[in-house]
């Protein structure tokens, strides 16, 4: 059958962009994902928790950061540290270890080795379709790091008809305002997309020292070559400039949270993307998809949490550039057979990235009276204990292989693993090498993991289906742990095991959706300092943790009245972690671990083209310190939005955020060993959460996206 070229354009458009349809979309219509295979595939027939976020819904609540986005999944929690900084919790407790894999069109956003937690800032939101979460290990598909989930934006297909769109928005008391604008057609085969937002924060809001500037844009081309298949290329830009105003000491948080302690400490993020991929037919019944992508990813900081040990008016911080410049190819094969209405997904995987990285110490001023950060001085460069100054050669090498089939009507079963090989070539710039001032001696070291993974799906009735999995995800040591010091421990990767089953469910002709999962995750090897002596520390492989919760998430959507709710319930335990040898956590609860994540939403559509909601969120009570001594209580918020569409195009909208003026932090955590003399105002440590904003927006939109 022969098949014009256009059609087969918006067949395979439709299989990037997946427009996958969440709980809020047409009733009746079948939610199809492709994170969970790297392949579209029907939910029902996926045995892994995965949460959707659809372009739909981005578009509907006007997302102020991907916090935004992500948040509104049960078990997903991005925490909040100003500026689009964040730190994460997914099966894990809050933090910034590389436990997470961020995705943009199913290839990471950064290299392994060189993993932060902030890097979901590197994404432009508003060039994205829809997001998806795959909680859990994932690592038999996206390799390292993607042990408490990885994070997959789609990014947005070209329109098939001419389409324009631009937007301003503002916030007063956060002296926030951003700017969006898009533009997209296709011509015969050709398609185009560009999607951009730039905002900015002026230091004149509720928080000292809090300016932050960022400019973002993503285009998109899609190409069909007839019988030959379609070539996308997309290039992603980020240019971030943000303060780092840190975090607050018990005195000042309780009295006084729009203080910062800091004047001079920020952050510079640089990040282009590139890639081109090639779908096409290349067997009866199969299909190979060839991607080359690029990075490039710069980033320059004074980091607020690294300034400390004060004596007196003088303390001491750093400066680093840290640099990625990575070149990979990823190819994935898609072959269906009709034995047992089976499938195999597999390809390979090759990564490749030099990784400089510049360390300066500086002497800084305070003000004791204040305990404000005044100024900076570098350390002398000729006193070679004010400098790091490496190289870092990553390659990462995987093959992937993903068999799918269906031994009985309603049970399909997915087995699947990956084979990961890793090499860090490590070159110190100074010398001598080796010495306590000039850092680790040169080496090569190599790590190998092989990750699989079981599952299988079992279709209980029309609207109901129940999965389990056993899955395993691992995380290598990074570049800094390997090398930031002057001796290289003897480290290997941390593993995690994990055991899941789920229960999805619809009603009410599917107005109604309950997707829930019980999930057990096992950590072994945890990277952890050990204290040898006061002062002397390294990193050891010397920690066991255990993660345990019920994940539970509802949808409804009935005309002008909708809801969701989502919640998690867990536990995080240390079941073995020795710090020193007068040290022991083991048997207790991992700090920034809350007991709950809630959030809840209701919406009502008064009149067509207006939409109000009320949103709830619920932050349960956990520990701050790793000896279980000092509690944060948990806090409860209240936001709401409501959004108009009063002439063609047109749209106006207000988000009324911490409804109710309520003082809470985005993170609370202490210092105190649970041994020796507690002191509030110098251990405990909180990220205060902003107070009542409201934001106004305006858009115009022309043609459909």
């Amino acid at each position: 059958m022969n098949y014009r070229p256009s059609a087969i354009c918006l067949a395979v458009l439709s299989a990037f962009s997946v427009n996958a349809m969440a709980a809020d979309e047409t009733p009746g219509m079948e939610i199809v994902v492709v994170s969970g295979s790297r392949a579209v595939t029907k939910l029902s027939e996926t045995p892994s928790a995965i949460g959707i976020v659809s372009g739909r819904e981005m578009e509907r609540d006007k997302p102020k950061t991907m916090g935004d986005i992500l948040n509104r999944v049960a078990g997903v929690h991005w925490n909040d540290l100003g500026n689009e900084q964040h730190s994460m919790a997914i099966r894990q407790p809050i933090g910034t270890g590389s436990v997470y894999q961020y995705l943009e069109d199913g290839i990471p956003i950064r290299p392994l080795g060189v993993f932060n937690h902030n890097s979901l800032n590197e994404m432009n939101i508003a060039g994205s379709d829809s997001v998806e979460v795959v909680k859990g290990p994932a690592s038999s598909l996206y390799g390292s790091n993607a042990v408490g989930g990885a994070i997959n934006a789609l990014t947005a297909a070209p329109s098939r008809t001419p389409y324009a769109r631009i937007g301003v928005r503002h916030e007063g008391v956060s002296g926030f305002t951003r700017y969006d604008t898009a533009a997209s057609n296709t011509w015969g085969d050709f398609g185009l997309r560009f999607s951009h937002y730039s905002s900015r924060r002026t230091s004149n809001n509720w928080q000292e020292y809090s300016y932050g500037d960022k400019d973002s844009f993503t285009l998109r081309a899609d190409y069909a070559l007839g019988n030959a298949g379609i070539v996308r290329a997309t290039l992603v830009r980020t240019d971030l400039d943000a303060a780092m105003p840190g975090s607050l000491f018990e005195n000042d948080y309780q009295n006084n949270p729009g203080k910062s302690l800091n004047t001079f400490t920020y952050r510079k993020d640089k990040t282009t993307r590139g890639t081109v991929a090639w779908e096409g037919d290349t067997t009866p019944g199969g299909s190979t998809t060839v991607t080359l992508f690029t990075r490039r990813n710069d980033h320059g900081q004074i980091p607020s949490y690294t300034i400390g040990s004060c004596s007196g008016s003088i303390c001491k911080g750093t400066l680093n550039n840290n640099h990625v410049d990575s070149r990979g190819l990823d190819v994935k094969h898609l072959q269906e057979f009709a034995w047992l209405n089976s499938r195999l997904v597999a390809g390979i995987y090759i990564d490749r990235s030099d990784n400089p990285y510049y360390s300066d110490n500086l002497r800084i001023v305070r003000d004791p009276a204040s305990g404000r950060y005044l100024s900076y001085t570098r350390v002398n460069d000729s006193q070679p204990q004010g400098v790091r100054d490496y190289q870092a050669d990553i390659d990462n090498t995987a093959i992937f292989a993903q068999w799918e089939a269906s031994p009985l009507p309603k049970l399909r079963v997915v087995a699947g693993g990956r084979s990961d090989r890793i090499r860090y070539d490590f070159r110190n710039n100074l010398s001598p090498q080796g010495s306590a001032n000039y850092g680790a001696p040169n080496e090569s070291r190599s790590f190998s993991r092989f990750s699989p993974k079981l599952g299988a799906s079992y279709v209980l009735g029309a609207d109901a289906n129940a999965y389990a999995n056993i899955s395993e995800g691992f995380t290598p040591p990074e570049v800094s742990q390997m090398y930031g010091k002057t001796g290289i421990p003897d480290l290997q990767p941390a593993t995690y095991r994990s055991v899941e089953v789920g229960l999805r469910l619809a009603f009410l002709d599917r107005k109604l959706r309950l997707d829930s999962s019980l999930y057990r995750l096992v950590g072994r090897d945890t990277i952890v300092s050990y204290t040898i002596t006061p002062g002397n520390s390294e990193n050891r492989n010397a920690g066991r943790t255990r993660s345990q919760g019920l994940e539970l998430g509802l949808n409804y959507d009935n005309g002008p009245l909708d809801a969701r709710f989502s919640t998690a319930i867990a536990s995080h335990r240390y079941e073995r972690y020795r710090v020193s040898a007068t040290q022991d956590y083991s048997g207790k609860d991992m700090p920034q671990a809350p007991r709950d994540m809630t959030s809840a939403e209701i919406g009502y559509k008064p009149m067509p083209g207006l939409r109000i909601a009320l949103e709830a969120v619920h932050q349960g009570v956990y520990w701050m310190d790793n000896a279980n001594t000092v509690r944060y209580p948990g806090h409860a918020l209240f936001h709401l939005r409501a959004a108009y569409r009063f002439m063609p195009g047109w749209e106006a909208w207000v988000h009324v955020r911490n409804l109710g003026d309520k003082h809470y932090s985005d993170s609370a955590s202490s210092s105190y060993s649970g041994a020796g003399v507690y002191s509030p105002n110098t251990q405990n440590q909180y990220t205060p959460g902003a107070p009542r904003s409201v934001m106004l927006g305006l858009s115009y939109t022309f043609g459909g996206k």
